[in-house]
């Protein structure tokens, strides 16, 4: 058998000189290297991407805010809407509750006016028409009096007579008054109260009287309730203290300025008997 062939290459003349130059990199390392390179920009273009993706999603995010505040805004806008028109709403029922009841107020004032006039206009109406009666009875009840004053003192025995003229100018002058009215404080000459008038009769014969009736029980002299005579003065109360004070005219009567509802009358002295008497005649 025969042994292969060995090629036989040809050799530089140089070739058994040791080369100082680096060795080349060969393409399979070139393309290596490019590789991984270019791998690394890769991987560091897609870690940027990446962080830049990362990044941009607060962007993302914050430009969807301006939407959700908007509708936000916009729900407080109308909530805010319909509060305020309730609150108008709810001012605009009490300023009617108000007026109602302001007109219910002025309608019952008015009312209340209407009954008090109605009222004054009545009892002004009474009074004229009482005034007019009374009135219209005076002449007749003072005349009717007086002869019944002047019948009964003509008859009777019991009656002790008057002292002097002076007591008969005093009673005189007091049936002059019958019918008068009676008025507190008043000193005549048509309205009297019980001591004014008391004072005044006595006046007539030149008697100076205290001018209330505590005063006129203290005048004079003392006189037992069973031997007073014509023209003595009754008091009602204690001595000192009388509440009220009247002249005995004979015959178990006196005449007095009474009170409101009587005016100047002659009454029984067995309907109000007097608490005691004095003497100044």
């Amino acid at each position: 058998m025969k042994e292969p062939l060995v090629p036989v290459i040809p050799m530089s003349h140089t070739a058994h000189i040791r080369s100082h130059r680096k060795p080349r990199r060969s393409a399979t390392s070139s393309i290596a290297v490019r590789a991984g390179v270019a791998g690394g920009v890769l991987s560091m273009a897609a870690a940027g991407a990446s962080a830049s993706a990362s990044a941009a999603e607060p962007v993302t995010q914050t430009i969807e805010l301006p939407t959700l505040t908007a509708d936000l805004s916009t729900q407080v806008a109308q909530s805010a809407a319909a509060t305020q028109q309730a609150a108008a709403n709810y001012e605009l029922r009490a300023e009617r509750d108000a007026a109602a009841a302001k007109a219910a107020a002025e309608a019952k004032k008015d009312l209340a006016e209407a009954k008090k006039k109605a009222e004054a206009k009545k009892k002004a109406a009474e009074a004229a028409r009482k005034a007019a009666a009374e009135r219209a009875t005076r002449s007749a009840e003072r005349a009717t009096l007086s002869a019944s004053a002047t019948a009964s003192a003509s008859t009777s025995t019991s009656v002790s007579a008057p002292a002097s003229g002076s007591v008969a100018t005093v009673i005189s002058f007091l049936k002059a008054q019958l019918g008068d009215a009676y008025v507190m404080g008043a000193t005549g000459p048509n309205a009297w109260d019980c001591s004014s008038l008391v004072q005044a009769a006595y006046k007539q014969v030149g008697v100076d009287l205290p001018r209330v009736s505590q005063d006129q029980s203290m005048a004079g002299t003392d006189v037992p309730l069973s031997s007073i005579q014509v023209g003595d003065i009754l008091y009602w109360g204690g001595k000192g203290s009388a509440y009220h004070v009247g002249v005995y005219i004979g015959n178990g009567q006196y005449l007095d300025a009474a009170n409101p509802s009587k005016g100047v009358v002659i009454q029984d002295l067995s309907g109000y008997p007097a608490s005691g008497a004095v003497r100044v005649l």
